[in-house]
């Protein structure tokens, strides 16, 4: 029987394109989202993917999800940690909402799912955690104070919690994108994209999501047993580690 695999805002934008690589390539998937049911329903309709709603900084609400998941499926042995936010600011106007609603869904997010799933990957002597930071965890980005913060968190997180799975066959890794096509990005008006963004990308374009998916999809299959703590940065060299 195929594995379980579970992802965060699985369905929009890079979630959605890793949720299909997954499906894809024979894991059976659920997906999650925080808000748009309109997108959710139809993106459910178009892949067959299962998809749930809850909230991931709320603890419980991660819980009562997960365990209909495995109802539904069947014990979860891969996490991708996708979901996130931004309330975008420079810091001398930030506030301790904007700080703490990033923080919450970015980094303890990260936290609230992976716990949920853990002493099961243990119990299986199995697991593959992805966690999705992003290049401003790396390098640090103006006006996001609280996303980079977050974002940067996200790989320590990954580098603590690879060592304590080693042990149980259980790999923890981390990507940092850089500018990817989504939606979100592609909204950007686009003298900004080709005179702003662009220019930064020595590749001289921005990455696809499938791109992104593809990195998940070796990272949770066998071939990538011995990886484990790594981020793999995928910026078109835009940032250099």
């Amino acid at each position: 029987m195929s594995r379980v695999a579970l992802v965060t805002g699985g369905t929009r934008g890079i979630g959605a394109a890793i949720s299909m690589a997954l499906r894809n390539a024979g894991y059976r998937v659920a997906a999650t989202y925080a808000g748009n049911d309109e997108k959710a329903r139809a993106f459910h309709e178009v892949t067959g993917i299962s998809v749930h709603k809850w909230d991931v900084s709320d603890y419980e609400a991660c819980g009562k999800g997960i365990a209909a998941i495995k109802d539904e499926l069947g014990p979860i042995e891969i996490l991708v940690n996708n979901a996130g936010i931004t309330r975008d600011a420079m810091f001398h106007k930030m506030t301790p909402q904007q700080w703490h609603e990033v923080v919450n869904t970015n980094l303890t997010g990260l936290f609230n799912m992976t716990h949920h799933v853990w002493q099961s990957m243990r119990d299986r002597s199995f697991g593959r955690v992805v966690n999705i930071s992003s290049i401003n965890g790396q390098k640090g980005q103006m006006g996001q104070a609280n996303y980079s913060a977050a974002k940067a968190g996200d790989l320590g997180f990954t580098k603590a919690l690879a060592q304590e799975g080693a042990a149980k066959n259980i790999t923890v890794n981390a990507i940092c994108p850089g500018y990817i096509g989504t939606e979100m990005v592609l909204a950007v008006p686009e003298k900004v994209l080709n005179e702003r963004i662009i220019p930064q990308i020595p590749v001289g374009r921005l990455g696809d999501p499938e791109e992104i998916a593809r990195i998940v999809v070796f990272l949770v299959g066998d071939d990538a047993g011995f990886i484990t703590g790594s981020t793999i940065s995928a910026n078109g060299g835009q940032f250099v580690v």
